[in-house]
């Protein structure tokens, strides 16, 4: 009588453990969970771009725009060779006055505080084999894709498509004759640190005066030509005098 009874119990356990096994997934939320993880992991770069170019921190942005049109109109005047030296020379000029700095007051003071650069100095930035090849994974899957494109292109798989890039190479001709490398790299610059903002600014309908807000007030219409023509007349003139 005993051997029926573990027989009838025996369904029941395998059954509910068969039937917490499918819960776990679910349940425990680490299907849900991970997607929102990996999700938030691989447009972390994308939105901080966003963040970047849309000027939602207005210093980091500052910082990075200042310190990329410096270089770029630094690279407009003189050799990259020159640049890179002024850079790692000012760099350096930085880093060595702090430390003799801090060595002068240490001494004055009397106190032992080590070296001003130590919780730098004791970070890890070594790369592991792991995510040299992660990186090394996702660059190829890119330059394998860009090989197919120039082969598709060039040995005329597609004729239209192929057309389509020798019309704009010679298209491509007359702006080199005009424009110079660093001067585009300039004017990108300009239209991707302006254009977003200015975009995002004017096409909120609250912005217009023919929209009405929650307590029935009018908001004030700014007028949204003048504004783009000033960015460009910005650039116009920085062009005229590279």
């Amino acid at each position: 009588m005993a051997e029926p009874s573990a027989a009838t119990q025996s369904p029941s356990v395998s059954s509910s453990s068969s039937g917490a096994e499918p819960s776990a997934p679910g349940g425990s939320g680490g299907s849900s969970g991970a997607c929102p993880a990996m999700g938030a992991k691989s447009c972390g770069s994308s939105c901080a771009v966003h963040d970047l170019i849309f000027w939602r921190d207005v210093k980091k942005t500052g910082f990075v725009f200042g310190t990329t049109l410096i270089v770029l109109l630094s690279l407009a005047a003189f050799s990259v060779i020159s640049v890179v030296s002024y850079l790692i020379l000012a760099l350096l000029s930085v880093t060595i006055g702090f430390r003799v700095y801090k060595s002068v007051i240490q001494a004055v003071q009397k106190s032992e505080e080590g070296h001003p650069f130590k919780a730098y100095l004791d970070v890890d930035i070594t790369l592991s084999s792991e995510a040299f090849h992660n990186y090394m994974n996702a660059a190829m899957v890119h330059i394998n894709r860009a090989l197919k494109l120039v082969i598709r292109l060039f040995l005329v798989e597609d004729l239209v498509d192929s057309l389509k890039l020798a019309v704009f190479m010679w298209l491509m001709t007359y702006v080199g004759a005009v424009f110079n490398g660093i001067t585009l790299l300039i004017l990108a610059e300009l239209l991707v640190f302006s254009v977003p903002i200015v975009y995002e600014k004017y096409k909120d309908p609250s912005k217009t005066t023919w929209t009405r807000k929650k307590k029935s007030r009018i908001s004030t219409w700014k007028p949204e030509m003048p504004q783009l023509l000033k960015h460009h007349l910005i650039v116009i003139t920085l062009l005229l005098v590279l």
